[in-house]
């Protein structure tokens, strides 16, 4: 069986850990590009960080009424019958999540090829010829397979060894950004920041809603210690908690960071900025400190990257034990009490996506599917507080409902924004969901799975329950 080894420290370092990746110091360019007042920009960021608690306290009761394994594919099983909870988990082992890791484990590698020529995405180390087409290997590919493979087998030893290296990782990536911060409020401006700059005359609303966008992608993964609600100490408490510390710490650094943008470079210049946190420092402390941001981005990457091999690989295991994916990811290891088959497999296909080459591109078709799944997911709460009014809910969600509609409300403009602006990606990733389809119908057929389950007459408190 899976232990509960985890409390409210971990799981404040995994959303962090989740949260802080590449986006802040490179997507984040995106936001000023689109509102160039800066105001309100950092208006957005406060927003963008209202918005995820709004969404941490809808998810945080949802996690505390199922803690175990595999978070949102609950969710959504009892809310609205197996179907929808292995179309979620389908399309995170098949894109979501395993592109995320292959994407990540890349992003990170490029970093490294700052450092060790070697590693650069641009370095061709071998061409396979495969009938029609040749597959290009390059060094960034290379050493991502060695960071999945690396931190695939960390966790694979057991949660404390994979949760005790992401801790470790994540502190240091906190500190990494709290010197930015500091040493950014601490120098002079580079220049004076416009704060009561007028208005964009023309596109203002257009504007708010890309920008928007750019900050809701650049906090996304809050919600991802859900899917680890099996192993925490004390769900009841540590996974609420854990969420909102988390989510809070890196909105407060999220909106400091920006602040130090602000006084780097004037707003049209950072949204020309590929790369917006090197740009900003070097505006600040030259150039020479370029390599430090740089170095700080291999860390904010890799240690997302470690939160997502963590937490993704609990998905796929109680859809094996429910008899909706293959029968060999069922198994807990009686040794290291971790879903080793589950994060081989992860590993595994995740690597093939990195060779492939495909999951950017994959990528796109699916921001369409996530935030349709976070839709449902938001709604899921109303259906089972009307559909479960007695069910046991050690946590309430502040504010409910307004919070959870402002969540279903955003996440649905979402929907409908990718819908209008990425028509072709939106049908693809609903094609993408739709695979799943045969699938599902053929293992429910194997294993006899009834469409709805009925949920269980009384709460099974889990096991190992301890204060932190």
């Amino acid at each position: 069986m899976l232990l509960r080894a985890l409390g409210t420290w971990d799981v404040s370092l995994i959303t962090i850990g989740m949260i802080v990746g590449s986006a802040i110091f490179i997507a984040a360019s995106i936001v000023p590009r689109e509102m160039p007042q800066p105001a309100l920009l950092i208006g957005l960021w406060c927003a963008g960080g209202l918005i995820s608690l709004a969404g941490v306290v809808t998810y945080a009761e949802l996690g505390t009424m199922f803690p175990e394994a595999g978070g949102q594919y609950h969710f959504l099983k009892e809310a609205y019958g197996s179907l929808y909870g292995f179309l979620f988990g389908w399309t995170s082992f098949l894109v979501i999540q395993s592109g995320a890791i292959a994407y990540l484990a890349v992003a990170s590698a490029d970093c490294l090829g700052a450092f060790f020529p070697f590693f650069r995405s641009s370095h061709e180390v071998v061409a396979i010829p495969l009938g029609v087409t040749t597959l290009h290997v390059s060094g960034s590919q290379i050493a991502a397979t060695i960071e999945i493979i690396f931190l695939s087998a960390v966790n694979y030893r057991g949660l404390r060894e994979g949760s005790l290296f992401q801790n470790a990782v994540t502190v240091i990536k906190v500190v990494s950004l709290l010197a930015l911060v500091v040493f950014g409020l601490a120098v002079p401006p580079a220049v004076e920041t416009p704060w009561h700059a007028a208005l964009p005359g023309q596109g203002l609303v257009r504007g708010l809603g890309v920008a928007m966008i750019g900050v809701l992608w650049c906090y996304d993964g809050w919600y991802q210690a859900t899917f680890c609600a099996g192993e925490i100490r004390n769900p009841s408490r540590s996974l609420p908690r854990g969420m909102l510390i988390g989510t809070s710490v890196t909105a407060v650094l999220f909106i400091l960071i920006n602040v130090v943008y602000l006084r780097a470079l004037p707003t049209m210049e950072l949204g020309r900025s590929p790369g917006i946190g090197e740009a900003a420092a070097g505006a600040l402390f030259g150039p020479k400190f370029a390599a430090l941001v740089t170095l700080a981005v291999f860390i904010a990457v890799f240690g997302c990257l470690s939160s997502n091999v963590l937490t993704a690989a609990r998905i796929y295991l109680p859809m094996a034990q429910d008899g909706l994916f293959f029968r060999s990811l069922a198994k807990i290891h009686p040794v290291h009490h971790t879903p080793t088959a589950c994060i081989v497999a992860q590993g595994v296909w995740s690597i093939v996506l990195t060779f492939s080459g495909s999951y950017e591109q994959l990528g796109t078709y699916v921001i369409f599917a996530m935030f349709l799944f976070h839709t449902a997911t938001g709604a899921a709460l109303f259906v089972l507080r009307r559909r479960r009014p007695n069910w046991p809910r050690a946590y309430r969600a502040w504010g409910y409902p307004w919070t959870s509609i402002v969540f279903i409300l955003t996440s649905l403009a979402f929907v409908t924004n990718t819908l209008i602006v990425r028509p072709i990606e939106s049908l693809w990733g609903l094609l993408l969901m739709a695979l799943g389809l045969p699938a599902y119908l053929w293992w429910r057929r194997k294993s006899g799975t009834r469409t709805r389950p009925e949920l269980p007459g009384k709460r099974i408190q889990p096991s190992g329950v301890s204060a932190d």
